[in-house]
């Protein structure tokens, strides 16, 4: 579904990974592998964005795929969903303002 040709808006995939309600404790041991994906993931534009909400209730992911089914396979890969970290995820296409120029 990415769109990669010219326009302002670059259809993408919006991510949100809710963690268990003890995720601030069990993600301790799965954080550093979890971060090297993620920035791995990042340098092959892959994925745009991440990041957790500070209550540590979600992670919000912006997601370059061409299928749904492409963006919930990478997450459910994750080394969260895989250790119980993250309970349910939820995928949306998402429109992304390109940079302008």
């Amino acid at each position: 579904m990415t769109q990669v040709g010219p326009g302002p808006i670059e259809v993408v995939w919006h991510v949100e990974a809710t963690y268990a309600p003890d995720g601030a404790e069990s993600r301790v041991p799965f954080r550093a592998e979890h971060i090297a994906r993620l920035q791995r993931l990042k340098a092959e534009g892959i994925v745009i964005e991440a990041g957790a909400f500070t209550d540590v209730s979600a992670t919000v992911m912006i997601v370059r795929a061409a299928t749904e089914e492409d963006v919930l396979a990478l997450a459910r890969d994750d080394v969260y969903m895989r250790n119980g970290v993250w309970v349910e995820i939820r995928v949306r296409p998402f429109g992304r303002v390109r940079e302008a120029g």
